[in-house]
Formats: C-alpha cells, structure tokens, sequence
C-alpha cells in the first residue's frame, strides 16, 4: 500500500496577521465583505464602518444587495463575551438593523444558546448569525483566513414585510423560480453568493462596482422578462454621464453583446437603466420558465463580461473631464 503523506494542519490567532482589531482586522473585512458573504449566503456591499449607536460604534454596516437589508457586522478577537453581545443587541435596536453577525475567534456555548434564543423569538423580524474566524496553514503554507458560520437562523432569511404574511400563490412562483435561478448562478457560473429567493418579481446582483452599478433581473409589466444593468451612483447627473458615454460607445457594445439592447435614462427617476426583454411571465409552463431562467442567466453573464471594462473607461473619461473634486471616481 502506497504511503499518503499528510500536512499537519495549524490555527493561529488573528492577532499573527492583524495587530488591532479596529485598527487592522476591521478595515481588511470591510474590504473583503465577499469572503463573510459566501459563508451566511448573501451579497454584501459596505455602506460604512464604525458607525455610532449611542455611547457605542458598530464595527461594519452594509447591505444585503438583493433585498437591500441592513447588516450589521461586529468582530472581535478572542473569544465572546456578555459585552459584545449587549452590543449587538442594542445595534439592532438604535439602527434598525435587520441582519446581525457576530465574530469572534471563538463562540462560547451560553453565547451560541443565545443567538439561538434570539432567532427563535425575533421570528425573523432580525436574524442573527455567530460566526468564528481563524488562521489556518499547513505546515510552512501560505495561511489562510477562514469562517465557520456556528449559529444561524434555522429557515431560510425572510425580509421584513412579508414575516408571518401569507405568501400568495404568485408570490410563491417568484420565490421558487429566482430560488433556482440563484442557486444555477452560485453552483453553475459562480456569479452570486446568493442563497435564498424571495417572493418577489425581481433580484439584484452585486457587481465589480456596486456603488455605481448592479445586474439584475426580473418579471416586468406588459408580460416582458428583464435583465438589466442598473446604473445608481446616488446622483442623477452622475448616472446620466456614464449613461450617456456608454450610449455612445453602444453600437459596439450591442456587437459585442450580439444583441440589440434598450437604452432606458429614465427621466422621472434618479437612475439609468441599459437592458434586454423578452416575453413572459410566471406563469408560463414550467418548461418555458426553465427557458426563460436560461435566457436571463445567460445575459447576466454577458453583461457582467462585456460590460465592467467599457463603465470602467467611461469613469476614467468623466473623472477627467469633471472640475477637480467633481467627478465620479473610477474605483
């Protein structure tokens, strides 16, 4: 029998890579929001860091991208204690939170019971996860950052608004429909870190820039199917810029996409839409709904290849031509 050599597999604290919590560990997650997001299933995007609440500062807010959800995100080195989960609790209370995480390198048992409690009596109304963080290396490996998610809301996370609502029958086809088509763009293309469908008639996904940009797709009026790059950067003039320099560049963006796309500024609305439509609706048959998930999964990705490049270029050419301090930022 062929001898099978094994590494020895070794923890550090995160103090070997972070020195400070706030000063270090907190900036470096807020960046990589991604690698939390695919552990708890959701598209994170940073709204801000050590915002205030009361005589306290929660670490991290962002948004969950499709249902536009606050999270709060609270880390700490070492293990947990009654403090921090004091804390979490009154940052669910004074910013209205709807998502709470809990880091640390280690949850302590009575800590995980109660996150567990919490999940149990809030209903879904805030959902909570406990979460563990390590460095990990084999031997004289690179090391590795990883996530273990030890407490979690036991059914799939319901936005506010629709908790202890029933769920209509329509409703019910969203939510299995955008079910599969997620769980195809996370297992299949590795477009989304996406988990849970809602019962809604359309989902965003996050792009390489989500404070300008983000994909989406959904069930429109007039029994049309939409998928779409939706341009919000917060500033109407500021979107109708990139519109107007990515219209411009539009015949060869329609070549490369090898379909002729609608250009939608959306006038009575601070944002500006570029999308593709078909037919259909949610209640089509199940094998033309199959069709339409493949349709709609197949233009995401288009968008996300071909697009990113040209938005970047036109964020280059409005920085430069806006007055020092005016522009839109290329990030």
């Amino acid at each position: 029998m062929t001898e099978i050599l094994l590494g020895k597999l070794e923890k550090f604290p995160l103090r070997s890579i972070w020195l400070g919590e706030a000063t270090d560990f907190t900036p470096w997650l807020a960046e990589n929001l991604d690698k939390l997001g695919e552990r708890i299933g959701m598209e994170l995007e940073l709204e801000s860091t050590e915002v205030t609440a009361g005589d306290f500062s929660a670490d991290i807010v962002a948004r969950e991208v499709s249902t536009n959800r606050k999270v709060i995100i609270e880390n700490q080195f070492g293990q947990t204690d009654h403090r921090h989960l004091g804390q979490i609790i009154t940052y669910a209370a004074s910013l209205n939170a709807e998502v709470i995480v809990w880091i640390s390198e280690r949850s302590r048992p009575e800590h995980k019971l109660a996150i567990d409690f919490l999940n149990s009596n809030f209903k879904g109304n805030v959902i909570f996860f406990a979460v563990e963080a390590s460095i990990v290396r084999i031997e004289n490996s690179k090391p590795a950052f990883l996530l273990d998610v030890v407490s979690e809301p036991v059914e799939a996370p319901i936005p506010s608004g629709v908790v202890n609502e029933t769920i209509s029958e329509t409703r019910e086809k969203y939510r299995q429909y955008f079910q599969q088509l997620i769980d195809d763009l996370r297992v299949i293309h590795k477009f989304t870190n996406a988990r849970a469908g809602q019962p809604q008639n359309w989902y965003s996904f996050s792009s390489e820039n989500s404070k300008i940009f983000k994909y989406g797709t959904s069930f429109s009026q007039g029994g049309q199917v939409r998928v779409e790059i939706y341009i919000d950067c917060d500033d109407k003039e500021r979107n109708e810029a990139l519109f107007e320099c990515l219209q411009g560049k539009g015949a060869e963006l329609e070549a490369s996409f090898g379909s002729p796309l609608s250009w939608e500024k959306l006038e009575s609305r601070r944002a500006c839409r570029i999308a593709i439509y078909r037919d259909g609706d949610i209640d089509a048959e199940t094998e033309l709904l199959n069709e339409i998930k493949s349709w709609s999964i197949s233009n995401l990705i288009k968008f996300k290849t071909i697009f990113p490049n040209y938005i970047a270029s036109c964020l280059t050419e409005i920085s430069s031509k806006a007055p020092a301090g005016d522009g839109m930022a290329a990030e």
